[in-house]
């Protein structure tokens, strides 16, 4: 009769153990996890430079069902309702929201970057990074370029693109400052630092125009003449025409 292994027997009994025991654990904390509740939120946006909307606005859109946050267990919380209920915010691009170990209840999120802002007939609102509109804010106002005339559904698609480029440009951003929508979709710009007048005609050849006219500003800053000047002329794309 073959001896029976004790220290084998006595190994698997151990290995055994062990197992109930991590399963155990991990019952108890996860149950433990579940019903711990959520403990006072932090709001974090990825850009503080320029708050456009308040951490305490973020946190009343983080009170799901009119409940105190203390009364809510883990297990009971809709991450994604409460996600949806920020990126619904006409001052949000996307947030994420997610409870910590702890319980800490945590909310990233990403404002829409203005790019212009537009006055026309029915008041003022901005121009985001995608194109949209945007709401003015009464928490900060956005250091960004002025946007008026006979802007319509038509030529706001193209507007935008003309934006876009100045917005993502250095030189541009920061020279011009101001645009004039004209009749039939033409457009004109003031610029920061002179008195002249950029006449862009229509918003085509957008890139082509802009090369001409850092071209011409880098040449007339180097003679001395840039200050001359009361018109620049872009709507021809061989030629800067300027008068003075």
């Amino acid at each position: 009769m073959k001896k029976l292994n004790w220290r084998t027997i006595w190994t698997n009994v151990r290995l055994l153990l062990m197992f109930a025991v991590i399963v155990f654990l991990y019952s108890f904390t996860s149950k433990r996890n579940e019903e711990r509740k959520i403990k006072k939120p932090i709001v974090e946006f990825l850009d503080e430079g320029s708050l456009f909307l308040t951490h305490e606005s973020v946190n009343k859109l983080l009170i799901e069902n009119n409940q105190e946050r203390q009364t809510i267990g883990k297990v009971n919380l809709d991450l994604n309702k409460l996600e949806k209920s920020i990126n619904e915010h006409n001052m949000v691009e996307k947030s994420e929201v997610f409870v910590s170990i702890d319980g800490v209840l945590k909310a990233v999120v990403k404002q829409k970057t203005p790019i212009a802002r537009v006055f026309d007939e029915n008041g003022s609102f901005y121009i985001d990074l995608e194109g949209n509109r945007m709401p003015l804010s009464d928490v900060n106002t956005a250091r960004v370029l002025l946007v008026s005339g006979e802007i319509e559904e038509a030529n706001s698609k193209d507007l935008y693109e003309l934006l876009k480029v100045i917005y993502n440009d250095d030189f541009l951003k920061k020279n011009i400052i101001g645009i004039q929508v004209l009749h039939g979709g033409s457009v004109k710009m003031a610029n920061r630092n002179f008195n002249y007048v950029i006449d862009f005609g229509k918003t085509i050849n957008i890139e082509k125009k802009f090369n001409n006219y850092k071209a011409f500003f880098q040449k007339a800053v180097q003679d001395s003449s840039i200050s001359k000047y009361k018109e620049i002329n872009l709507k021809f794309t061989q030629q800067v025409v300027c008068t003075k």
